[in-house]
């Protein structure tokens, strides 16, 4: 199954939870099918801090007696979530008819009619560009890897300079975003003696939304046209809202939102589903089966939805009870996820898999010093410990071994080590996070984040430290762009999709406020669409 799809991974833990999350220890819990490796469930959350008040000093380990886990008249702070909307009768109640034979021979037959259309020759460069951008959008390029990269290969090595910034931008896009190297000089046509953005391309928006995408795909030590190209589709968007082209507005409104290559990749197909449909020259096959794939998608989320929901745990006496089902999930799935990988591969990764939670554990205890001490630390202090604290590393850490045959013990060491790929990935969910739940943490009582962390060391106001974590997510990300491209040698292009995807996972999850603990209508409605409102369809 697709690196994309594996990972709606927090998304379906907001779906499976019987019950409110218990306020004071944290386990995230995961669980991999051999072939669809996908993050699960969070059991619990730990409210391991909170706000506001500030030290000179960092507290030491042994100033941290006043929270032991022995003492048992300890007030647990509560963080008030709100029982699901889709629990365990629900989640067993769900029939999904279109995972039905008839509906997959009805795919099969579109797949196979879809990879004629792709390859088809007398096709112009234009055509088979917007085609593998649709297929990518619509969810279902993951079924023509090999065609697209055929494509794309010729393109590379036979291509003419483009006659628009439309189909060069679109081509700067989609290269660079399969790994080919293409450089930015492809847009020198496009700027004036200064270097910027030619004063008659201002008014092609077209031409400028694929810029505008293309620029996220830029590494730091390139200079992009992104802020003149915001400039100029806000200025289209302001002039043209109440106007009649809702399509190209919605485009727009869209893109600026939330980057393309930003977004989680489930939840781009869902929208663009949609925007699809209100397109007078869309692909009427290819429309067809990205709406079969997408049901067939969420039929499967469904299944793994039930069979999670069937948890029991028995008594475990020794622990309190807000840590019963977490530690005996935690214990048999990842001795079972070890043997398994032991018995296929011949490795034992356990020592991997433990340390990695055990690192999780020991960013949690941080954070909990720090909170019963009103200690607020730097921002660098926090990232240091929030990038660990976020889980990613220890997702990754999981997932390496599910998506990479054979494993090493040469690559788990450097893995163990978190490199570059897992740091940019796990900093971008960090600081998403924070800038989607800090009010709502600090509210009920939790540690600073890093908006707080850095208005308390700047002297800064709240929208000018929103504003400095917004410059470093896009900092993160053509780090991570980078990382991705050198480390591709050492982890394969699968695992590297699964640290991307993640970093778009926490993009989405937290694009409306808290997406974990808080349900508005926009999390309800995402969660809704993806995982149990089927496209409707009728087949011939």
């Amino acid at each position: 199954m697709d690196v994309a799809i594996s990972t709606n991974v927090w998304m379906l833990h907001m779906a499976t939870s019987k019950i409110p999350p218990p306020p004071a220890a944290t386990c995230l819990i995961s669980s991999f099918s051999r072939e669809k490796p996908s993050l699960v469930s969070k059991a619990s959350c730990l409210s391991t801090a909170a706000a506001g008040r500030s030290m000179k000093t960092e507290p030491s380990p042994n100033q941290y007696s006043a929270i032991s886990s022995s003492d048992q008249n300890l007030s647990r702070r509560s963080g008030n979530y709100q029982p699901t909307m889709w629990d365990f009768e629900y989640i067993q109640s769900i029939h999904n008819d279109y995972a039905g034979k008839k509906y997959m021979n009805r795919f099969n037959k579109l797949k196979e009619e879809m990879k004629k259309m792709i390859m088809a020759e007398g096709s112009q460069e234009l055509e088979k560009l917007e085609l593998i951008d649709n297929l990518q959008r619509l969810g279902v390029s993951y079924h023509f890897k090999h065609e697209i990269m055929q494509i794309l290969s010729s393109i590379k090595q036979h291509s003419t300079p483009a006659d628009s910034l439309y189909a060069t931008a679109l081509k700067f896009r989609l290269l660079r975003e399969h790994g080919f190297h293409i450089s930015q000089d492809i847009l020198n046509d496009f700027k004036d003696e200064q270097g910027n953005l030619k004063q008659s391309l201002c008014k092609d928006t077209k031409g400028l939304l694929q810029l505008y995408e293309a620029s996220f795909l830029s590494t730091e030590t390139e200079r992009t046209f992104l802020e003149s190209a915001i400039s100029h589709l806000q200025n289209y968007l302001n002039n043209h809202l109440y106007g009649e082209d809702n399509v190209t507005v919605s485009l727009v409104s869209h893109a600026l939102e939330l980057p393309l290559y930003w977004m989680m990749l489930r939840v781009e197909t869902s929208w663009y589903l949609n925007i699809n449909e209100n397109i007078s020259n869309a692909n009427p096959l290819l429309l067809e089966l990205a709406k079969l794939d997408f049901n067939i998608v969420q039929a499967t989320h469904q299944e793994d939805l039930r069979i999670l929901s069937r948890w029991e745990v028995k008594a475990m006496e020794q622990l309190p009870d807000y840590m019963k089902v977490c530690y005996l999930a935690l214990f048999n799935i990842t001795n079972e996820m070890a043997y398994e990988i032991l018995k296929e591969q011949g490795i034992n990764v356990l020592p991997y898999l433990t340390k990695s939670w055990a690192d999780l554990c020991k960013s949690y205890l941080q954070e909990a010093r720090w909170y019963y001490n009103g200690y607020t630390p730097t921002l660098e202090e926090y990232m240091d410990n929030a990038w660990i604290s976020v889980a990613v590393p220890m997702v990754l850490v999981h997932a390496f071994p599910l998506v990479t045959n054979p494993v090493t013990k040469d690559a788990f060491e450097s893995l163990s080590k978190y490199p570059d790929i897992i740091r940019w990935s796990a900093t971008i969910f960090r600081f998403a996070d924070d800038l989607g739940t800090s009010s709502e943490e600090l509210r009920r009582g939790d540690v600073p984040k890093s908006i707080q962390c850095y208005m308390n060391e700047k002297g800064a106001t709240e929208e000018e430290a929103r504003e400095h974590i917004s410059i470093c997510i896009k900092e993160k990300w053509k780090l991570l762009i980078n990382t991705a491209q050198r480390e591709n040698s050492l982890f394969s292009e699968t695992f590297i999709g699964c640290a991307i995807n993640i970093a778009r996972t926490g993009q989405s999850i937290y694009q409306h406020g808290d997406g974990h603990g808080i349900q508005n209508f926009e999390i309800k409605n995402r969660i809704s669409k993806l995982f149990f409102e089927p496209i409707r369809i009728s087949i011939p």
